[in-house]
């Protein structure tokens, strides 16, 4: 009797300290659930946090460059720049133009890159829109017309086209801005588009850019806006 009262107490011992053992393990894996947790929370945190501030940094370098000066910029009295729909021929003091009386309807500014000459009182109407004009004569070399016609075609609000007559290589163009670059990786050009693109000069800032005509005046289905 006394062997079994000694066998059974040291099964219940046994299974005692099994039972032990294994809330000792449950206690672990909880307490490396809860840390691992932890961490990821901490670390979506940080992520989330970093994010934030990167696009916040981003911002306040897009809103800097936006007030900052370009170098070699020209500007217009944009109450002086005549703003009325005409259907007849303008003549402009400027190659290419900068704004001014214009067709009725925009030439299409939606990263539209044209290989031939525009109407360029179609055009007026895009820069009233808040576009920016890309344009080049023959002086222009093909990479940094190559460059120019990426940036451009992946730019809402933005046209390209040839303008044989003008002065510079390659001049871009808003409402009453315009600024002359010899090639595509002038910062200027980036500067250019950040501060004008739908920027503050834009008479009508929000207005459409397509739904308008193409380079051979076809199209046109949004009148006098």
């Amino acid at each position: 009797m006394a062997a079994n009262r000694s066998t059974s107490a040291d099964r219940r011992a046994r299974i005692e300290e099994m039972r032990r053992a294994e809330q000792a393990r449950e206690r672990r894996n909880r307490f490396l659930t809860i840390g691992v947790s932890a961490v990821v929370v901490l670390s979506l945190v940080g992520f989330g946090t970093f994010v934030l501030m990167k696009k916040s940094e981003e911002e306040d370098a897009k809103a800097a460059a936006a007030k900052a000066p370009i170098a070699g910029e020209k500007s217009w009295d944009a109450k002086k720049l005549g703003r009325n729909h005409v259907e007849t021929a303008v003549k402009y003091d400027t190659t290419p133009p900068v704004g001014g009386d214009h067709h009725p309807v925009w030439l299409n500014c939606d990263g539209d890159v044209y290989d031939k000459a525009v109407p360029e009182v179609n055009a007026v109407h895009s820069l009233e829109h808040g576009a920016v004009w890309v344009t080049y004569n023959k002086k222009a070399a093909e990479a940094d017309l190559k460059k120019l016609k990426d940036k451009v075609s992946g730019t809402p609000y933005t046209l390209m086209s040839p303008v044989d007559g003008q002065s510079g290589a390659i001049m871009l163009s808003a409402w009453g801005k315009q600024v002359t670059v010899d090639s595509a990786t002038d910062p200027r050009v980036d500067a250019f588009f950040t501060k004008y693109v739908q920027g503050a000069q834009t008479p009508e800032p929000g207005a459409a850019c397509t739904g308008g005509v193409g380079a051979d005046g076809v199209g046109g289905a949004g009148m006098g806006q």
